[in-house]
């Protein structure tokens, strides 16, 4: 049987895909520059979204069995993350 905390995290990453390859069929059925320079902006906001949501789950599934100092660890890294991708 599957966790559901892992079934969760999965179905976001299979979401993801699934929003990514649509974006790309639309960008070829389109054919234009600048309808795809559209689209692929519109992506770079789901890419954040869906690391956010699935290592939010993920930590409130290990909450119990982090300890205070391991979860700040854990929480430094992820605004280093979001740092490094949302920074102009």
């Amino acid at each position: 049987m599957l966790n559901k905390i892992v079934l969760s995290m999965a179905s976001l990453r299979l979401m993801s895909g699934t929003i990514e390859i649509c974006a790309a069929l639309l960008m070829l059925k389109l054919n234009q520059i600048d309808k795809s320079l559209i689209i692929n902006s519109s992506l770079a906001f789901v890419g954040p979204v869906v690391l956010l949501a699935t290592t939010t789950i993920g930590l409130v599934g290990m909450a119990d069995k982090l300890s205070p100092a391991k979860f700040t660890w854990v929480a430094i890294g992820i605004i280093c993350l979001m740092v490094g991708i949302l920074k102009k």
